[in-house]
């Protein structure tokens, strides 16, 4: 996991974010990794390391959002041996599907309890409609309807009814990997801004002279560099097997509000050219707006504080 923040630091620092790892290394690898059978994971875990393949993760809902108290997709056993699983419902906002060869679905297979699927992208019943955004990231965004879609029992990831415990080992890493992207974000923000306030001349002296263009990036740069141990800290928890719940949470806040400041900063340092397609920042600007709601929204970040640091009773 600390390598993985690394890479998806390094290559958002670099200017090419790359959101997909959030689902298929983070997430998918983590989850077949963990409670994959010998079979799932060696026919997927190879490609995905090499490339060739991903494997995106499919839990939104149009009318749940990411609550998996109110899943509405489900997965019912069928044949006369119970052999198969038959999937119907739909899922709203998944990434990648285009490029992925399976997903990994979250259903509901009792009234009160989830398990988690292996579904090949090519399996028949399974449509994917391409979903208009209008921010500019690397991937594109589908809704997916599943329409009888039968699966072999084989295709049952860990053990059956346990998919809301199984699940959140793979979204601690995905808040981990997140932070990371919005650390990179923010850094490379910040060295697109100070060298252009190095450089551009007004009115005699460099821009970054003045203290309202440079106290902004400085303390955007404090911030990043916060934000970057608290990730390190999570990453590290994770990869020991101690609980990362908070540090994950809190690295994923303080890494998506650095980085929106950043990349905020960065385009009032550059003035009209903040918004010009030559300097590149305003994607740079959507992506770390886009993390501050996804893959959690920062306001259930704060209640997931408020109840489990604090002891502060639930507001929901």
């Amino acid at each position: 996991m600390t390598e993985l923040a690394l890479v998806c630091e390094e290559t958002a620092a670099a200017g090419c974010p790359l959101l997909l790892l959030l689902v298929s290394s983070a997430i998918s690898g983590e989850l077949l990794a963990r409670y994959g059978t010998d079979e799932q994971r060696r026919d997927w875990l190879p490609p995905m390391a090499s490339g060739d393949t991903k494997v995106v993760f499919a839990i939104t809902e149009p009318d749940a959002g990411s609550n998996t108290h109110k899943i509405g997709t489900t997965a019912v056993r069928d044949g006369s041996d119970g052999s198969d699983y038959v999937l119907n419902g739909t899922k709203y906002y998944i990434s990648g599907v285009d490029e992925a060869g399976a997903l990994i679905v979250v259903a509901r297979t009792d009234p009160d309890k989830l398990s988690l699927f292996l579904v090949p992208t090519d399996t028949p019943g399974l449509v994917a409609h391409r979903l208009p955004v209008g921010i500019s990231v690397p991937e594109k965004q589908f809704t997916l309807h599943f329409d009888d879609v039968r699966l072999p029992a084989r295709n049952l990831i860990g053990t059956e009814h346990e998919g809301f415990r199984q699940v959140f080992d793979g979204l601690n890493p995905e808040r981990i990997t997140g932070a990371a992207v919005c650390i990179g974000v923010g850094r490379h923000a910040i060295a697109q801004a100070a060298e252009y306030a190095r450089t551009r001349s007004v009115w005699g002296p460099a821009i970054g002279s003045y203290q309202a263009i440079s106290h902004p990036l400085a303390e955007a740069t404090i911030a990043v560099d916060l934000a970057s141990m608290m990730t390190a800290k999570a990453a590290w928890l994770y990869d020991h097997g101690h609980p990362a719940g908070e540090a994950s949470n809190m690295a994923k806040y303080a890494a998506a509000e650095a980085a929106v400041a950043a990349a905020d900063h960065a385009i009032q340092t550059h003035g009209g050219n903040g918004l010009s397609a030559e300097f590149g920042l305003l994607p740079q600007w959507g992506l770390a707006r886009l993390l501050r709601i996804a893959p959690v929204s920062r306001e259930m970040i704060l209640n997931y504080v408020a109840q489990h640091t604090l002891d502060l009773p639930r507001s929901y």
